[in-house]
């Protein structure tokens, strides 16, 4: 079973809200940060959001989606989850859940990624 699981994407309507989870199973000794990332078809995998679980539970986001997502977890269910509200087309890619030592929006800080989940916004 991979470490990390993502669920929840699909197709919606600009303006619409959809929230991902990422399930995260087994040990995760050092993983202290939980990250998204996005790839959109032709394009690099870019950062979304990331949160620290230590230190006071720091979030970053990416300028392009904050005010509309937001990063939480539930430590229970060993999920993250992405909210993505007020949703635009530019917002279409595939959705990474990542887990890394270092809070940071560099692809390399995560040394584990889960399979991605597509999620499409129709204008």
């Amino acid at each position: 079973q991979p470490p990390l699981v993502e669920s929840g994407g699909g197709l919606v309507q600009a303006g619409d809200s959809l929230r991902l989870s990422c399930a995260r199973s087994g040990q995760m000794f050092g993983w202290i940060v939980m990250g998204w990332f996005r790839q959109a078809p032709g394009q690099e995998r870019e950062f979304v959001a990331a949160m620290s679980v230590a230190a006071g539970l720091s979030e970053s986001y990416a300028d392009s989606v904050k005010g509309r997502f937001t990063i939480s977890r539930d430590i229970l269910k060993n999920t993250v989850y992405l909210q993505m509200n007020s949703l635009k087309p530019e917002d279409t890619a595939i959705y990474y859940c990542a887990a890394g030592g270092t809070m940071s929006p560099s692809i390399s800080a995560y040394s584990a990624w889960g399979q991605g989940t597509q999620v499409t916004v129709s204008s």
